[in-house]
């Protein structure tokens, strides 16, 4: 028996804040992947870092089981402390393979639990788009039709740890000051699934997120995009990444055209490649 479980990253986050004092962020998956292959053919552990390695250890417990029977490695297409949901990815990963390898199919809530429990979680996991309350793994509200946006990813240089970010004192009452503006940006995003309006609503929020961990240069960033034919930017609100957003017929030709523009202009910032928004989920594929 052989399996493999795919759980994408993100470019961020579209809308991030607290409404009514409690947090959410807003998921933006993207066409990057961590992987998961279970065998049955070996027993070696490979590619887990510490936090898959504690989603495997829960999963296993949540399962009743002490020990894992299989083989299993791990592989990603993101890069760590950038924003890209790299742990959230892997955990979710590790969570439905393990899982699958004992004929258990894990539902999303069911991962989002065991993920919130090890750290605070993207749900990128879950099909769609959806807001999420990431302290608790809750899915808040469902949002099935959204555009296909190009995004050209930008890394702004360093890293952040998630739980030392989400430890600061001053995160709440900062959240709580852009309430009005958050949701505002998630007004646009529930009134419609075109690509400026989404792209209007991840602006927003990344510019209110500049009191909490400010890019640099982000507002003129935003109007060299604009005026290069970019729709708007998103950020990783607790991560380095930048994603400069486009209409869904771009074509990659002229976003790279753009984007390595902006880079010259920006020196501070790297670009990456360019992804597409897409659903969440897991794809499994199982050979006996």
């Amino acid at each position: 028996m052989e399996l493999t479980v795919k759980v994408p990253g993100s470019c961020g986050e579209l809308v991030q804040g607290t409404h009514g004092g409690t947090p959410y962020l807003v998921t933006c998956p993207i066409n990057l992947y961590t992987r998961v292959k279970i065998s049955d053919k070996h027993k070696t552990v490979s590619g887990l870092g510490v936090k898959s390695q504690a989603a495997l250890k829960r999963t296993l417990h949540y399962l009743g089981k002490t020990e894992f029977d299989f083989g299993i490695t791990l592989s990603s297409e993101l890069p760590i402390g950038k924003g890209m949901a790299s742990s959230s990815a892997d955990i979710a990963a590790v969570c439905f393979a393990v899982a699958a390898a004992y004929g258990v199919e894990l539902t999303a809530p069911e991962v989002s639990r065991i993920a919130a429990g090890i750290e605070p979680t993207d749900g990128v996991f879950f099909e769609n788009i959806i807001r999420i309350n990431h302290m608790t793994g809750e899915c808040l509200e469902t949002m099935n039709d959204f555009p296909a946006l190009k995004i050209a990813v930008f890394d702004a240089g360093g890293a952040v740890d998630t739980v030392t970010f989400h430890q600061r004192t001053d995160l709440d009452e900062l959240s709580i000051k852009n309430e009005q503006r958050t949701d505002a940006a998630m007004e646009l995003v529930r009134g419609s699934c075109a690509p400026d309006a989404w792209a209007k609503a991840a602006t927003e929020s990344a510019l209110a997120n500049q009191s909490i961990l400010p890019k640099k240069d982000l507002p003129e960033l935003i109007e060299a995009a604009k005026g290069r034919g970019a729709l708007g930017v998103n950020v990783a609100h607790s991560g380095t990444v930048i994603g400069v957003l486009f209409a869904p017929d771009t074509t990659r030709e002229h976003i790279d055209e753009i984007a390595n523009r902006l880079a010259a202009q920006f020196s501070h910032l790297h670009y990456c490649e360019t992804v597409t928004l897409t659903s969440g989920g897991r794809i499994m594929e199982k050979f006996d």
